[in-house]
């Protein structure tokens, strides 16, 4: 398929798309409402509106437990309205694929705070994909349900006002159809979370992120780009600050020093960001 030009929004719709994704659920605010908008005009699946962020996530997790990928997306400020299912829906795990979007507005555009949800990655245990451009938003999206039903976890894919709304070339691929769903498994010990139920799903909700933290390791999240080495080497360690990329790549730029870039998801344990220089001193922090 050719190359079009597409927002950060439409491009996570079309990576939910192309993941053969069969439910999503939403509930509206800028930076994140044209996911919704988009995904309804590629596909016949039901894209529906919540009555709130809460009500969104848990129709989502309840599709998600009858086996299909599953879709659901707010604004930053909405993830807090859906807390309760997202930490419990880490604990319980998925059966098919099941990925959050939270659209973080920095310099509060249109809305009452700037929160980081970055923080909601350490605090419920989960992984956390950050794109940098549309491209990258594309295949976050369609990636993200593959880590989600590989490591039986909810997927964060985190944006900003200016990745969702800015746009840049992508190139589309081949849609996967939408799986069926089947009735959800009658397992307690792993979907009814009384407190010995969940004491044994932490346990292994820690095993999960020891794996996940391997997988962040891994050369498929981590790049390094040569640059000029006229003014000496930098070395710019952006954890997980995807969308902070083209900031430190326009300032080392202007600097015309040479960096190389590192960039993972959000694990707990990570440094959420380190800028250093060598071998000059003294080292920038």
């Amino acid at each position: 398929m050719s190359r079009v030009l597409a927002s950060g929004n439409e491009a996570i719709a079309r990576g939910a798309y192309e993941a053969g994704v069969s439910f999503a659920s939403g509930y509206p605010g800028t930076p994140s409402s044209e996911i919704m908008e988009t995904l309804s005009e590629l596909t016949d699946i039901p894209v529906e509106w919540a009555p709130n962020e809460k009500t969104a996530l848990e129709a989502a997790v309840g599709a998600s437990l009858a086996g299909v990928r599953t879709l659901a997306t707010m604004k930053h400020v909405g993830l807090n309205v859906a807390a309760d299912p997202l930490f419990t829906s880490a604990y319980t795990g998925v059966e098919g694929g099941l990925v959050i979007v939270t659209a973080d507005d920095p310099g509060m555009a249109s809305s009452q705070n700037e929160q980081d949800n970055r923080h909601y990655a350490f605090a419920a245990k989960i992984p956390m994909l950050e794109p940098s451009d549309s491209q990258e938003a594309l295949e976050f999206s369609r990636r993200a349900f593959e880590i989600s039903e590989q490591y039986d976890i909810p997927v964060l894919l985190r944006t900003t006002t200016r990745i969702s709304h800015s746009k840049t070339v992508i190139e589309p691929g081949e849609a996967i159809p939408p799986q069926p769903g089947h009735e959800p498994a009658q397992n307690r010990a792993k979907y009814v979370m009384i407190p010995a139920h969940a004491r044994r799903r932490h346990r292994d909700l820690l095993d999960r992120v020891a794996q996940l933290t391997k997988l962040s390791n891994s050369d498929e999240f981590n790049r390094t780009e040569p640059g000029d080495t006229s003014l000496g080497k930098w070395c710019v360690r952006s954890l997980p600050a995807w969308s902070d990329w083209w900031y430190s790549r326009s300032w080392i730029g202007y600097w015309r020093c040479r960096f190389e870039h590192w960039v993972l998801p959000a694990m707990p344990g990570r440094t959420v960001c380190c800028l250093e220089n060598y071998p000059l001193k003294p080292p920038l922090r």
